[in-house]
């Protein structure tokens, strides 16, 4: 396992408006097809759009920014004779499917200044963005890998034009993706950096939770995530000390992490299985036995995540989820109890009251096992036992296989779920308990948010009434840019930081 490293975390203030809201419920089901077909893009010259003198303090100045269009009516709009800009011209019957709704999200709402700011590590276009790999899934689900774009504008109008119903990120390569054919040695092209990423699926819970299977979710199930962001996110920032980490909704049924740390992107396929494999305890298939084999005494990560997950268990597993209530699952239970004579017992007064819930059951572990039930029974195997009982029905279950390979892609934040519609939003860490996925925005509401939103301040020439609002900020999209905004700020000042020291480390001499 690799060496524990204390947490370095920032201390930057943040800006409370940046907190996301919890909102009301609705339902989400259906599948998710992610077949897709392998097909390559075309080339193009990329050209040097650098500028050596922006300042960091400009990084969110947006009063020149027209990357999110107003639809509302400036004080010269006022003033002028001609007409203020049309609405959006959605019906209201619109799916989210829809082409024209898509071009509509991406021409109006899709944050592409703060997307080119969080992969380019700064505010000079550079090689992090210029060389990195994007692939579109079009709306006729052909699959375009090795895109790639030397500035936030030229992918902003390349999806506009393209209108992909959804698209990833990949690595950043020896040169540009677009120019890997003219290269006399394959070997010659291949990755240099990403971010090292996590994903959490629910359908990797259908043999322990109850309420919902498949692509399938609700509050009920959606603890499993919670728990998972809380376990992971803690080790990262305290047993590797990672700081720049960013969660993000996948638009139906789990959740993905981002580390930025330029340690974290410049690891190696090697160091990232290794960490991959740190936090990886749950092994195994739903037809096989034991799935939690650690080593006592636990390790402090283990022990931490103990901690943390022992009141989700309580609750959201024995109560909500009532895991063991049918006798199969009861069953399944009672195999990872370490002593047979016990078991025997348990069976036996489970089977005479049938309707016992998973809570009484759990108890009745304990209670049986002090009136003697077994005369040969191994009380620190059987406290073992149940601590590794808490980790396979709470741990996190991660697919691994995402975070082991610098090559491999995962969907950009902000895009659009095919499936249900709804935008893959950042999750806020200080508030995940509140996070709610059945409330997240789809496209389709953000687009008539737009036309239906109303100025507070109808007074054009007060300083309120002037201000030109971007469209985004006319939604529920909102708290979720500016979260974003704020964890790129940081993000940038810390990268500034590092290029510092590395300059004042290696000064130049003439």
């Amino acid at each position: 396992m690799p060496h524990s490293v204390t947490s370095n975390s920032s201390n930057d203030p943040i800006d409370p408006d940046s907190i996301l809201p919890d909102a009301p419920t609705a339902c989400l089901k259906g599948s998710d097809a992610e077949d897709r077909d392998d097909l390559s893009g075309s080339n193009i010259v990329v050209q040097d759009t650098s500028n050596s003198n922006v300042k960091l303090e400009d990084l969110f100045d947006e009063d020149d920014d027209e990357e999110f269009p107003s639809s509302g009516v400036s004080k010269e709009d006022v003033q002028s004779s001609s007409p203020p800009p049309s609405p959006l011209q959605v019906a209201s019957s619109a799916k989210y499917s829809d082409p024209g709704v898509m071009k509509a999200f991406y021409q109006r709402l899709f944050p592409f200044r703060y997307l080119f700011q969080w992969l380019n590590h700064s505010m000079k276009p550079s090689n992090d963005f210029g060389h990195r790999e994007f692939a579109f899934t079009l709306q006729n689900d052909a699959y375009l890998r090795y895109q790639s774009f030397p500035t936030s504008d030229l992918l902003r109008k390349d999806i506009i034009r393209q209108n992909p119903s959804r698209f990833e990120i990949g690595p950043v390569y020896t040169t540009n993706p677009r120019d890997r054919k003219t290269l006399r040695k394959s070997s010659a092209f291949r990755p240099l950096a990403k971010e090292l990423v996590f994903d959490i699926d629910l359908t990797d819970y259908d043999e322990i939770r109850t309420c919902c299977d498949k692509a399938n979710i609700c509050h009920k199930c959606w603890s499993f995530i919670t728990m998972a962001i809380k376990v992971v996110d803690v080790a990262l920032r305290d047993d590797f000390g990672f700081q720049h980490i960013m969660w993000v909704y996948s638009g139906r049924r789990g959740a993905h992490a981002w580390i930025s740390d330029k340690r974290a992107r410049n690891m190696d396929d090697q160091r990232r299985r290794s960490i991959a494999g740190y936090l990886e305890v749950i092994k195994g298939g739903a037809q096989s036995g034991k799935k939690v084999n650690v080593k006592r005494p636990l390790h402090p990560h283990l022990a931490r995540s103990l901690d943390i997950l022992k009141e989700h268990f309580q609750n959201d597993v024995l109560v909500e989820q009532d895991p063991w209530a049918r006798p199969e699952k009861a069953e399944r239970l009672l195999q990872l109890l370490p002593d047979k004579m016990l078991s025997d017992a348990l069976r036996k007064k489970w089977e005479a009251a049938p309707g016992r819930s998973s809570v009484s059951k759990w108890a009745d572990i304990d209670a049986l096992a002090k009136a003697g039930a077994s005369k040969n029974l191994d009380g620190k195997a059987l406290l073992e036992a149940k601590q590794d009982i808490v980790l396979e029905y709470t741990y996190p279950r991660l697919d691994v296989e995402v975070s082991k390979k610098q090559i491999h892609l995962l969907k950009s934040p902000f895009v659009v779920h095919p499936g249900t519609g709804r935008v893959c939003v950042p999750i806020d860490t200080r508030r995940v308990e509140n996070f709610d996925p059945l409330s997240v925005p789809t496209v389709t509401e953000l687009i008539h948010e737009i036309d239906a939103w109303v100025p507070q301040n109808q007074d054009a020439d007060s300083e309120e009434g002037s201000t030109k609002l971007q469209d985004y900020e006319k939604t529920r999209l909102k708290p979720y840019v500016d979260y974003f905004r704020t964890h790129v700020g940081v993000l940038l000042r810390a990268e500034q930081g590092v290029k510092r020291e590395r300059e004042e480390d290696d000064p130049m001499e003439f």
